[in-house]
């Protein structure tokens, strides 16, 4: 059978930085060219980065992005690997845009292409485009009809574009029916939680419903508030993995792989009406040489593991693309500025972590231990200044109460922040957690100020968990244990009255995380929840508290997403909305 050396290359691409990803692609095909790859492909629209939202709607990005390819393949040609053919995404246009209701103006394409010897030698179209959780897809792009197929080296490899795989039908079948040895999917798919099992099981039966060995390349990095973990996988036709690369690290997966000689140039409209697209690159088989890449398997992280992982590239992507090189955090002692605080120390390094108690009259003398302990262990920037003379100047004229006075305390801390930030160029982490924002348990311009919310996407219960999981993971490796072990063990508070706890207020965080991942998670309604075996007056009033907080959560700051569901472009609910679940 031929022999194919495929070289997969998940790297992080940045939104519009088209010469940064051009640069980084030359940089990989180098690297594949060097381990003697005879294929080389890239991320879904590593070109332009992903996702690119209005942009793809912008006529001169459009064509940035095109003539960017186009001197991308001549510079490769250039530099010595014209004979290397190399799969690059990016985006483009029809032709011919033909005016129609509902189609973008421009007609712009999620776009893929093959550069060899200088030039493009052909270009494809995403075929399925998801329109559900984060994706607008159709908002921004016209569907491609063929299905692509190159000859490299006397093997056929049909590509495709991430959701071809996901959805039913179209270029998988459309694969099998044309005959082709190898289907080479580009992919851009964010992180989710358990996401990766979902991916396995999916390129195995693609695989097997393609009757070929299947690739499935993956993007690596953040944006915004999406993150991708790389994970690309290649399995043969019978579904059995042949090659996993590890998650959340850039890198080439070189491996060499025995495939089917291509038959007669397949031709034709095939399945879902998809039109074959042929391009012969290199019609003889290589001869015979040693295999030396024959697939390895990178160890999987734990879920733990996983999800603080996703975290620290998340808040890492975003401060490096947009050019923040030193973070903020307002340190109260408790569990998720301490958490947020450890994140920060990973991603961005402890020298470049500024910490700040502010500690009122209402603050335990443990808070304050417990955040210079805190900066003590990670090696953050540390100070203490009280809110104290703030907050009784204010109390003097405004003669506040209550909720207006707790409230108070918080808008002062955030003030603060906010300054500081201004002066010194530091970004403020909010370090609100998934559970307090969605029962609207924060103050607008207090805790909610910042530009970026690290554990924003992270309920409440699993932040204990992650906590633990961080401290159990430096002493493994003989390291100091970032969180102090009263931030974790202590009742969470936010001491803004007299021995104030969350559970004056809340549920029990167990129960309300449970609730709460039936309503915000999977959209359940009030009976259903209560069928699952929770309290039907506490349902009811937890969803109500979900339900009026939706104006405060439109005002929160992006953060990293790790559910299914988070609170950002996956969950669009109305503000002004009078529908209430009941039981």
């Amino acid at each position: 059978m031929p022999q194919l050396r495929l070289a997969l290359n998940q790297i992080d691409s940045t939104v519009g930085d088209l010469a940064k990803n051009a640069e980084a692609i030359v940089h990989w095909t180098r690297h594949s060219a060097e381990q003697g790859a005879h294929l080389v492909a890239f991320p879904e629209m590593a070109l332009t980065g992903y996702p690119v939202e209005d942009l793809a709607l912008r006529a001169s990005f459009v064509e940035a992005s095109r003539r960017t390819l186009r001197d991308l393949a001549a510079r490769l040609g250039d530099e010595g690997f014209g004979e290397l053919p190399v799969v690059v995404g990016y985006l483009d246009r029809t032709e011919e845009a033909k005016p129609r209701y509902g189609q973008p103006a421009g007609a712009p394409r999620n776009a893929a292409a093959v550069l060899h010897r200088g030039e493009v030698a052909l270009t494809f179209s995403k075929h399925h485009l998801p329109n559900y959780g984060v994706f607008d897809e159709f908002r921004y792009f016209v569907p491609g009809e063929t299905l692509p197929v190159v000859r490299v080296h006397g093997v056929d490899v049909a590509l495709a574009i991430c959701e071809d795989l996901w959805q039913d039908g179209g270029r998988v079948p459309a694969t099998r029916t044309a005959g082709a040895g190898l289907l080479l999917s580009i992919n851009a798919s964010p992180y989710e939680q358990n996401k990766d099992d979902q991916r396995l099981e999916l390129v195995r039966k693609r695989a097997q419903e393609a009757g070929c060995t299947t690739a499935y390349l993956a993007m690596m990095g953040g944006q915004d508030e999406l993150v991708f973990d790389g994970d690309s996988i290649v399995v043969d036709k019978d579904g059995e993995v042949v090659a996993r690369a590890p998650q959340f690290a850039e890198g080439c997966v070189v491996l060499d792989l025995e495939l089917p000689a291509a038959g007669p140039v397949p031709e034709g409209v095939v399945d879902d009406g998809l039109r074959i697209e042929h391009v012969t690159l290199s019609e003889e088989s290589l001869p015979a040489y040693e295999a030396e890449f024959r697939g390895a398997y990178a160890d999987r992280l734990d879920d733990a593991e996983e999800v603080y992982s996703a975290l620290v590239v998340g808040l890492r992507a975003y401060a490096a693309k947009n050019g923040f090189r030193s973070v903020l955090i307002g340190l109260s002692g408790g569990i998720d500025s301490a958490l947020t605080a450890a994140i920060a120390c990973d991603a961005v390094g402890a020298e470049n972590v500024y910490g700040v108690a502010m500690p009122s009259r209402y603050s335990s003398e443990h808070s304050v231990g417990d955040a210079e302990e805190l900066a003590r262990r990670t090696g953050l920037n540390f100070r203490t200044v009280p809110i104290a003379p703030m907050f009784d100047a204010y109390m003097e004229s405004l003669g506040l109460t209550g909720l207006a006075e707790e409230n108070l305390q918080s808008r002062l801390r955030g003030t603060m922040l906010m300054a500081i930030s201004n002066q010194e160029g530091h970004i403020v982490l909010a370090p609100g957690n998934k559970s307090e924002l969605a029962v609207g348990y924060s103050t607008l311009y207090g805790d909610s100020v910042g530009a970026y919310g690290p554990i924003k996407d992270v309920y409440k219960t699993s932040i204990f968990r992650l906590a633990q999981w961080r401290n159990d993971a430096a002493a493994e490796r003989g390291e100091t244990p970032p969180i102090p072990e009263n931030s974790i063990s202590k009742p969470p508070s936010a001491e803004l009255r007299p021995d104030q706890v969350d559970t004056d207020s809340l549920p029990d965080y167990p129960v309300l995380d449970g609730i709460l991942e039936l309503y915000v998670d999977r959209d359940q309604g009030a009976d259903a929840i209560v069928a699952a075996g929770y309290d039907a007056e506490l349902v009811t009033k937890t969803l109500r508290m979900v339900d009026t907080a939706e104006y405060k959560r439109r005002q929160y700051p992006p953060g990293t997403k790790i559910s299914a569901k988070g609170f950002g472009k996956d969950r669009r609910l109305p503000i002004t909305n009078r529908w209430r679940e009941t039981v």
